[in-house]
């Protein structure tokens, strides 16, 4: 059965690539995901582009293990030498958009899902979800499930790791600040120049550390992503707009790190968009770990944001593929990887189920 579902998740992974699918706009590939498990006959349910399954004896006495990836994707730069949405084979490679970040993953996980669906007496139930808007942190994604899904206890988010156990995750909360000053003609002498006064404002921000460093996470990456200010060459502006990044390690926060930049920084005002994408981590001496330990998996701290950020539970981000490829041109994913993918999440399950 192993090698029938390898077979068939490559393939549904090359008719994934071949249906756009950019956030809020995956209807379409949940249809090709709704045809994988009619054809395997198991039960799903689909909540707007999200497709969802929980395994075919579930027992609400018994914890449950959430697996998840998504099936949007962000939309193809303009560096592509090959159709972003043509599955391509060459070189042992898959190309295509989202073939990386995170088709085979989703795909992955839906393999191996399958394969225990109608399992008994398994230790965890099991549910399957198939993400939408994942990429943008859109409003109807896996948080819009967190409530219909039964509650879940712990979590495999499937995202590139090279099938290495990334056992913690960065947070994300995005500034918006300004940088006042006295808006003028520019003939005329000016020492509140906001544009000046922003120098001082981003040497600041360049500088500045935040004191608790996490041993998995490292420091907290902050960093200056957008400025925009003036409208015309003979006036100066009266404030300067800035866009901050902060990546948050497990030991803040985001509020915590909101009530410190609204306090130290230099800014005429900085507010935060959003505080709910919180880091991430499940326990090295947690079960998942160590099974994944034991199969010679390594462990890691991840910087990147992923569906992870919205749950309330461990969760353990593992997945074939390699992050660094995500979002590039061309991007593509070899096809070993997913066959390997499929066996180690089995291998996984396997130890704990």
């Amino acid at each position: 059965m192993q090698e029938k579902l390898t077979t068939d998740a490559i393939a549904l992974l090359k008719k994934l690539i071949e249906t756009p699918s950019f956030s809020s706009e995956e209807d379409k590939t949940a249809a090709n995901i709704e045809a994988w498990f009619k054809r395997y006959e198991v039960d799903y349910k689909r909540t707007q582009n999200n497709v969802w399954s929980i395994n075919k004896y579930f027992d609400e006495s018994k914890p449950t293990l959430l697996l998840n990836s998504h099936h949007d994707t962000v939309k193809p730069n303009n560096g592509y030498t090959k159709d972003p949405f043509e599955a391509i084979v060459e070189n042992a490679k898959l190309y295509g958009l989202g073939s990386n970040d995170a088709g085979g993953c989703l795909v992955s996980l839906i393999a191996a899902f399958t394969y225990f669906y109608d399992a008994k007496d398994l230790n965890y139930n099991l549910v399957l979800v198939a993400s939408a808007e994942e990429e943008s942190s859109g409003p109807n994604g896996l948080n819009s499930l967190l409530d219909i899904i039964p509650k879940v206890d712990v979590a495999i988010v499937g995202e590139p790791t090279l099938m290495n156990l990334a056992i913690a995750e960065k947070g994300l909360v995005v500034f918006d600040a300004k940088v006042k000053g006295t808006a003028s003609h520019a003939a005329h002498p000016n020492d509140d120049n906001a544009i000046y006064n922003t120098i001082d404002v981003l040497k600041w921000f360049k500088d500045f550390k935040f004191e608790k460093v996490s041993d998995v996470l490292g420091e907290v990456k902050l960093t200056v992503t957008q400025i925009k200010a003036g409208k015309q060459h003979n006036a100066i502006p009266s404030e300067v707009d800035l866009v901050i990044d902060v990546r948050v390690n497990d030991q803040y926060s985001n509020q915590e790190i909101a009530d410190i930049l609204i306090e130290k920084s230099p800014c005429s005002s900085i507010i935060a968009r959003s505080l709910r994408l919180n880091s991430s981590s499940i326990p090295i001496e947690h079960p998942l770990v160590k099974a994944g330990i034991a199969l010679g998996r390594e462990t890691y701290g991840s910087p990147t944001l992923s569906d992870q950020a919205v749950l309330n539970c461990p969760s353990l981000k593992l997945g074939p593929g390699d992050s660094t490829r995500s979002h590039t041109a061309d991007e593509f994913i070899y096809v070993n990887e997913i066959e390997e993918g499929i066996d180690l999440y089995i291998q996984l399950l396997r130890k704990i189920l």
